[in-house]
């Protein structure tokens, strides 16, 4: 069953930093996958979506993790954890998931400490019409006095509900600002005031541009940027997206950066944004807290989860869609993992 009244779905978008706690490091990342799985299963009501980054596959830094299924992923794990937490509270719901992989870092030819990337789970009952998974789009800037840049990816999955409604995900993570640039030393502000991450904005609007079907859609993710920041500005201002949080919350843009959404030592930041098109309302932000306050998923990542119900407003236009925009991974959860 999806979520809420009629005609509205529940979307969560979330940086899991590789499920490993923010403090204890990446051998923690069986028990965050674990506790993620089980806080998830818990929502009332389940999102229909939930958009993920900072993802890995398969790696040496994901295999050392789990030492029952030696060939698992994180994405495998987390859907293992997750029925089994439904199955726990009596849920029958389950989810399907797409892995959109962004970058590997290389010990030789074969073998990579870890590779990552983003992550779409998708609630079934929705249908799933197209998808870039065997191919995200790369949007990363890469100047020329840097030499090793990670990449940065764009994942877009299309549906349909329930109710005949067409709905897109766009997926993704910017960079964080150029340290090579100058303004970075000299400005007051820096996450969204990157000419790189400003780059990144265009290159991310300009694929939604050419790959999208229909006129609802959600951009979701962590943009390393504030609110009220050229990226945020070039998004709403210049290309009419409705940000869930100013939209239902703070308007003003001062205010809403005081609402963090991500930490790192003392610091706290509001980085992490869900975007819509002009077609879908917001509806609410529950289940929404900010790092740092008390919530149920607080401690879990240096990220907390935006959370958010929407409704698209209109009849969806019909348009002749493309089975898969690339050759896309779909998880079997009920499957055990294949031999490496």
């Amino acid at each position: 069953m999806l979520s809420g009244s009629v005609g509205q779905l529940r979307v969560m978008s979330y940086n899991v930093r590789y499920f490993g706690h923010p403090v204890r490091g990446v051998f923690s990342t069986r028990r965050g996958v674990r506790r993620i799985a089980q806080t998830i299963a818990r929502m009332d009501p389940l999102p229909d979506l939930v958009c993920l980054q900072e993802v890995e596959t398969r790696s040496l830094r994901a295999s050392r993790t789990h030492q029952t299924h030696q060939t698992a992923t994180q994405l495998d794990a987390l859907l293992w954890g997750l029925d089994a937490a439904l199955d726990g509270l009596g849920k029958r719901d389950r989810y399907d998931a797409f892995y959109f992989p962004a970058h590997a870092y290389r010990i030789t030819a074969a073998t990579s400490f870890y590779t990552t990337g983003l992550a779409v789970l998708a609630k079934r009952g929705l249908s799933v019409l197209a998808h870039n998974a065997g191919k995200p789009h790369d949007i990363t800037h890469r100047p020329r006095e840097v030499k090793l840049k990670q990449t940065r990816i764009c994942a877009h999955v299309a549906f349909e509900s329930a109710t005949g409604d067409r709905v897109e995900i766009f997926n993704t993570h910017l960079s964080l600002p150029s340290f090579w640039a100058k303004n970075f030393w000299t400005s007051p502000y820096r996450l969204g005031f990157g000419d790189n991450q400003l780059l990144e904005a265009r290159q991310l609007v300009d694929f939604i541009a050419r790959e999208r079907q229909s006129d609802h859609y959600i951009v979701a993710g962590d943009f390393n940027s504030l609110p009220g920041s050229p990226v945020d500005k070039f998004l709403r201002e210049e290309h009419g997206l409705r940000d869930a949080f100013q939209s239902l919350n703070f308007r003003d843009e001062s205010r809403a950066r005081q609402f963090a959404t991500a930490g790192f030592m003392n610091l706290r930041m509001h980085i992490d944004h869900l975007y819509a098109s002009p077609t879908v309302d917001w509806v609410d932000l529950e289940g929404t807290h900010a790092f740092g306050q008390h919530g149920d998923f607080d401690g879990l990542s240096d990220h907390v989860p935006l959370i958010a119900r929407f409704k698209v407003n209109g009849h969806t236009p019909r348009k002749a869609l493309v089975p898969e925009i690339g050759v896309g991974l779909i998880i079997d959860p009920t499957q055990p993992p294949k031999p490496a």
